[in-house]
């Protein structure tokens, strides 16, 4: 999963970056009401986290921003007011969810959760695709139920082409999923293909199939269905 975290505290931002990474996503932090803009119209996000009071704008008109661009995306607000009017605000405007500091990092990682598992898979703490199970919150996939022994990334990467099924992924999307803002410092996609090369063996050594569907120049598609 990835996250962006917007937030003018820095403590508390760097403490949620460090928490949300332990737990096992990839983590990008905006302390700043421009730099979140530059990020989200730069990087896609699975879920933002959005203080209202920034030094330089409001979290409000990231949402706004974000609705309006129609990006689909989860969005939980954390804020120190505690109204009524003010959740109502955030989540007539788009927001999923709000939290009132001081709140636990580990109800702040439950919800994103929740959250994420209501958007990308309905709720449903499993995954399946034809033979392919996922557990999300274990890290674990099955192929006709036989566990996978996979690396972190390869889990990051057949878990972001079952939830993106049959959608079309270019290389620079699955690199900055995988890498996040530190893309930059890849100086190719080798290490994509060497990911692939891997997963394809791994699937066919439990008796899967091959679903990872190379489009020449452009990136791959996770899919059943035959590519015309």
């Amino acid at each position: 999963m990835k996250v962006l975290v917007i937030e003018d505290n820095l403590e508390l931002l760097q403490d949620i970056k460090s928490f949300l990474e332990e737990e096992g996503n990839i983590c990008e932090i905006a302390p700043t009401y421009k730099s979140a803009m530059g990020k989200i119209g730069f990087f896609p996000y699975d879920i933002l986290v959005v203080d209202i009071t920034l030094p330089d704008g409001n979290g409000l008109d990231i949402i706004r921003e974000v609705k309006k661009e129609n990006i689909d995306i989860g969005i939980i607000i954390i804020s120190a007011k505690n109204s009524v009017g003010d959740k109502i605000h955030g989540l007539e405007i788009g927001a999923d969810d709000y939290l009132t500091k001081p709140f636990y990092l580990a109800e702040l990682n439950a919800r994103i959760k929740a959250l994420y598992r209501r958007k990308a898979y309905q709720g449903s703490r499993e995954i399946y695709f034809n033979e392919i199970k996922i557990k999300p919150d274990s890290y674990e996939i099955f192929i006709n139920d036989k566990p996978m022994n996979l690396t972190k990334k390869e889990f990051d990467i057949i878990h972001f082409f079952v939830v993106n099924k049959h959608r079309l992924l270019t290389k620079e999307a699955i690199a900055e999923h995988l890498w996040g803002d530190h893309i930059e410092m890849a100086d190719s996609y080798k290490f994509i293909y060497t990911h692939l090369a891997n997963l394809r063996k791994k699937i066919g050594e439990l008796g899967g199939k091959n679903y990872i569907q190379s489009i020449y120049s452009v990136g791959y598609k996770f899919t059943d269905q035959e590519w015309t």
